[in-house]
């Protein structure tokens, strides 16, 4: 994908981000952690699965960079948001039950653009 040819705004890029080039009002870049990439860059997967928990469902949250600090936060706002238990295991978020709508809802107002992973 090439960038702009041309553009009569500021910075030569219009409305957008110097640093990662989406438009201003949906650039993710104030919010993120230094350690990670920018939020609306990453790709955060939202799944179901059942496999191996005795036929419980959970949601998994797998693609968000930045290790356990980042995670911690993150995961207390979906259980808060889903009302549901959850656990953070290696690099995935854990919630209870199938809430996969709100935590697709709630990432995507934190600045993420996830996607939904699976059936």
């Amino acid at each position: 994908m090439k960038g702009i040819v041309y553009s009569s705004g500021p910075r030569g890029g219009g409305d957008r981000c110097p640093r990662c080039g989406w438009p201003l009002d949906s650039c993710a870049c104030s919010k993120k952690d230094e350690s990670a990439g920018p939020l609306a860059a990453q790709r955060v997967r939202v799944s179901r699965s059942s496999a191996g928990r005795g036929g419980k469902t959970v949601t998994l949250v797998a693609g968000v960079e930045g290790g356990e600090p980042v995670l911690a936060p993150i995961a207390k706002k979906l259980k808060a948001r889903c009302g549901a238990g959850g656990t953070v295991k290696g690099s995935t978020i854990e919630i209870q039950g199938d809430h996969v709508e709100a935590v697709l809802a709630a990432l995507a107002a934190e600045g993420y653009r996830p996607k939904r992973s699976g059936g």
